[in-house]
């Protein structure tokens, strides 16, 4: 069995430009991303499916002769979940649209003030250092 290596580059180049995408801002990116994302991993299937050989269900050929099906399956499956992965993330991204007039995801408000307190070397007022642990058991045992 030979493997051809422009599949393989090809399906390598899907793959790593997808997952650059997807790790953007912007929604739109992130489609895209998924979209190549997935038409890697669909080219990668394809090749990890070994040659292509004859129709299962025409003529009377040895077992050994017909082409695997399962790989199709797979990439078949694929090709759904994907097409449902872009949908979820189209309708988040038109909604972060109508909502902001852009499609750039925003920092969080609690993120920016966790990052600073961080670099202040500071911690939560909320913040338990309480190592040990109580169940509700424990606690009414020891309200009591």
């Amino acid at each position: 069995m030979s493997v051809n290596l422009t599949l393989v580059v090809v399906a390598a180049v899907l793959v790593a430009c997808g997952v650059h995408l997807v790790l953007e801002r912007a929604l739109t990116r992130v489609i895209l991303g998924i979209v190549l994302l997935s038409n890697g991993v669909g080219v990668l299937y394809l090749v990890a499916s070994g040659p292509a050989g004859g129709a299962a269900f025409v003529g009377a050929r040895p077992a050994a002769e017909m082409s695997d099906a399962l790989p199709q399956a797979m990439v078949l499956t694929a090709i759904v979940i994907s097409l449902a992965s872009v949908a979820f993330v189209l309708s988040l991204a038109y909604r972060q649209w109508r909502l902001t007039g852009s499609d750039d995801v925003p920092d969080d408000a609690e993120d920016e003030v966790i990052r600073r307190m961080a670099g202040r070397d500071e911690v939560s007022s909320t913040f338990d250092d309480d190592t040990t642990s109580t169940t509700s058991a424990q606690e009414e045992d020891a309200s009591a």
